[in-house]
């Protein structure tokens, strides 16, 4: 302080002045003027008994932080302040639903712990086809220009799976890379192992549409006896775990490929649960002339009819999907202008998912909720069902052997919607891995705060916070 006090009257601090500072008569501190009365007026009203010398003060009471610990246990997400809802689903997903998950192990029996980043994602769009159906082609039409990656051939040129998005700069970045990637919704990849891994790779480019939305490009869909040549992967579980995370699912049909193989029937099964998602396409339609594509509409409508199994008709965009002209020649001003209109409707529905990006995360997050909670159900009634001493294998093996019956018999004990259910075979599969003996009991608490999140959080969510392109 003695050296503060030098220099502010203007004396120069020289190795000399140090040595002699303790000749120097000590400078009086600097004090602020009316600090005394202040403190001591703090002093009278606090009645603390602190202790004050020099100016400063020894310790200062601070006042209560004002909220109530019980509040904040019973309903966290009132004190908590969020901007969008996306944060409020991350709040209500750590908090709420992620225990009940975690507890009854649904993430191996459904799909991975989310993340940040999967809440965080672009809408993503996902195309199906056999091999040189366009595919690589609807991507190329849509952004104006090729992406780094992309080739396109009447072969089976896409041997991958190839994420077109957004970034700095035009590259290629390998699947196990991408895998690793906090910031990117793909960790759950890994599960595939690294033989998925190598066939999967993202495309980055700057351009204005993919700041909105993410392709993915997928390899073609084998036919005939290529189709006899197994995959080192599990090409159908992959796709249903992309059918999972992507807003809108375009399933491509050549009018000279309409025979749908048995690769691609599992591949049309596995999107089960997602029917709104998918959007049929009939592309290179101008490659027959109006009586034929007439026919070969017919005939893809009784394809899809024994596959898709809805009572509802499927819609189908028909049109040509590429960089040339319509062959006006071969479909006449007649189907030039279906072709148009078909081709607006598609492309408004394209341009729609920004804007129900967050209706869509609501809808899948509410859905994935409810079957965390069917599939405590069901864990805890096996488990109650477990014999405490003797007999514990066969008891679980009649168990598996009657999953149909155990369904049927939490659904009424609950009064669960019968839709909601997982799919008998793939929970036996998976259950097959573990012991029921391991499982947990039933705990009401968890099943009470998911149904406090579904009931009144996310009311409360959406009324307070309107959706961004509104």
């Amino acid at each position: 302080m003695q050296l503060i006090s030098l220099a502010q009257e203007g004396n120069e601090l020289t190795s000399d002045l140090l040595k002699s500072t303790a000749d120097i008569e000590s400078p009086s501190l600097p004090s602020m003027e009316g600090l005394d009365a202040l403190l001591a007026e703090s002093k009278g009203a606090t009645m603390n008994g602190n202790s004050y010398s020099n100016g400063s003060t020894q310790s200062l009471s601070m006042p209560p932080m004002m909220y109530s610990t019980k509040s904040k246990k019973k309903n966290p997400t009132s004190l908590v302040p969020v901007t969008s809802v996306t944060d409020g689903l991350k709040i209500l997903y750590n908090e709420k639903l992620k225990p009940l998950e975690t507890a009854y192990r649904f993430n191996d029996f459904g799909s991975p712990v989310l993340t940040n980043s999967d809440f965080d994602a672009k809408p993503m769009v996902m195309l199906l086809g056999q091999y040189s159906t366009g595919k690589t082609t609807f991507i190329k039409h849509l952004l104006k220009c090729s992406y780094p990656g992309a080739h396109i051939g009447p072969e089976p040129t896409t041997d991958r799976f190839i994420v077109v998005m957004s970034g700095p700069d035009g590259r290629s970045i390998p699947g196990n890379t991408i895998a690793v990637h906090a910031d990117m919704p793909f960790t759950g990849l890994t599960t595939f192992g690294g033989s998925f891994l190598s066939k999967f790779e993202c495309s980055q480019m700057p351009h204005p549409l993919l700041e909105h939305i993410t392709f993915v490009d997928t390899p073609g869909v084998l036919s005939g006896e290529k189709q006899r040549t197994q995959r080192s992967y599990d090409f159908t579980g992959v796709i249903s775990w992309f059918a999972a995370k992507c807003d809108m699912i375009l399933l491509l049909f050549d009018p000279h490929k309409l025979d749908i193989s048995d690769e691609f029937k599992r591949v049309i099964s596995s999107l089960r649960g997602h029917d709104d998602k998918i959007r049929v396409v009939l592309n290179k339609a101008d490659q027959v002339d109006t009586q034929q594509l007439m026919r070969v509409y017919g005939a893809l409508m009784w394809s899809l009819g024994k596959v898709l199994n809805t009572p509802e008709v499927a819609r189908v965009y028909i049109g040509s999907f590429n960089d040339k002209p319509v062959n006006e020649a071969v479909l006449g001003p007649i189907g030039k202008d279906l072709f148009e209109k078909e081709q607006d409707d598609l492309l408004v529905d394209l341009m729609d998912i920004p804007k129900k990006a967050c209706d869509r995360r609501i809808n899948e997050f509410v859905k994935r909720a409810r079957a965390a909670k069917i599939h405590a159900y069901i864990i805890s009634h096996l488990k109650r069902e477990m014999p405490s001493f003797m007999g514990k294998s066969k008891t679980q093996k009649r168990l598996m052997d009657n999953l149909e019956d155990v369904f049927a018999k939490v659904q009424r004990e609950h009064h669960l919607p019968a839709g909601d259910f997982p799919s008998v075979e793939n929970f036996r599969e998976v259950l097959s891995r573990y012991n029921i003996e391991e499982f947990e009991k039933l705990k009401p608490k968890m099943i009470q705060a998911v149904d406090d999140m579904l009931g009144h959080d996310i009311p409360q969510l959406l009324k307070n916070i309107r959706n961004l392109y509104d």
